[in-house]
């Protein structure tokens, strides 16, 4: 069942090419540079290229795009912007978050860029004010970072017994929410685990640590490469049977247990939008950030039947969708 709306954008799905076409004279070319995976990533990049219609722009048509995926690989994206810049792309969409804005930024203060974010643009130094950013930079937000507390209360209700929590942090990420994590935990009395894992050995090898230490529940914090690798993190959950919070519904997709966040298709989508407005002439600074408006909570019973985990009636009846 599904209850509120975020974004209210239009679009139908679109196939991606991994590589731009060849750019015709006088067509804009588009730098397209994501700290993720082009694989898992193909339905927000399928989403950004819906926004960029709802504007008139379509691939091989009226513009070119050049792609540069850093695969969760932070220390790429310094080189990939830098490229970029020295390419004269007409505008910067610096996606999967804060990564890719701050190379974008510190590769050039005049191109255009729009970013995709997982926290506060202000926090991050990407903008001086979400209304009126200012500057070459704008963008999207999924506020995932600023839901910490959200999902403390919610693993809290999900195993109001437990006397500790964990989370699985990549400490790569130039953010973190495990201050905020930490005193939402402790406020309902709770302490909290934080393991580190910033690449696919250390999310194995947090998992072991976890399932020795026997935690009530476990927190992932809001990162573009533990999305990246939700198949991998959620499928770990499922053998070391820990329940699991995630801060997008993708990792209940792929078989997660629980999940509270935004609808991050829609915030590609609303980037391309921008990309578009930018390129018929709208300044940059002008655009204010866009945060979301809705956030869903969903539950997957049927993972929860595979932890022998009951679900508290006071927590189905506040889910947006339970999947049976």
């Amino acid at each position: 069942m599904k209850r509120r709306h975020f974004f209210t954008l239009l679009g139908g799905a679109t196939a991606w090419p991994l590589v731009a076409h060849a750019q015709q004279p006088g067509m804009p070319v588009i730098g397209f540079m994501s700290a993720r995976s082009p694989a898992e990533a193909a339905a927000d990049l399928a989403a950004f290229r819906q926004g960029l219609g709802q504007t008139g722009y379509f691939e091989g048509k009226n513009l070119a795009m050049e792609y540069r995926w850093a695969e969760g690989r932070y220390d790429r994206l310094p080189a990939m912007a830098a490229d970029l810049v020295a390419r004269q792309v007409a505008v910067i969409a610096a996606v999967g978050g804060e990564p890719s804005g701050l190379a974008a930024k510190a590769a050039t203060s005049t191109i255009p860029i729009v970013c995709t974010l997982g926290g506060d643009a202000v926090k991050a130094g990407l903008v001086s004010s979400l209304n009126h950013p200012g500057g070459n930079i704008t963008g999207v937000t999924i506020i995932g970072l600023e839901m910490a507390p959200k999902r403390v209360e919610l693993a809290h209700l999900l195993v109001p017994n437990a006397k500790a929590l964990a989370a699985l942090n990549n400490p790569k990420f130039p953010l973190s929410e495990i201050g905020d994590l930490q005193v939402a935990a402790h406020s309902l009395g709770l302490d909290v685990t934080v393991v580190d894992a910033g690449d696919e050995s250390e999310i194995d090898a947090a998992f072991s640590v976890l399932s020795r230490n026997k935690v009530g529940a476990l927190i992932i914090t809001t990162d573009g490469f533990l999305f990246g690798q939700r198949e991998q993190i959620v499928q770990l959950a499922a053998r070391h049977k820990i329940p699991t919070i995630y801060f997008l519904r993708e990792f209940v997709d792929a078989g997660g247990l629980m999940s509270y966040g935004p609808n991050i298709h829609n915030g590609y989508r609303q980037a391309g939008v921008y990309v578009g407005r930018i390129l018929k002439g709208e300044k940059v600074g002008e655009l204010p950030v866009v945060q979301p408006i809705r956030f869903d909570l969903v539950i997957n019973l049927r993972t929860a039947r595979t932890l022998d985990l009951e679900i508290p009636t006071n927590l189905l009846v506040r889910a947006d969708e339970v999947i049976e």
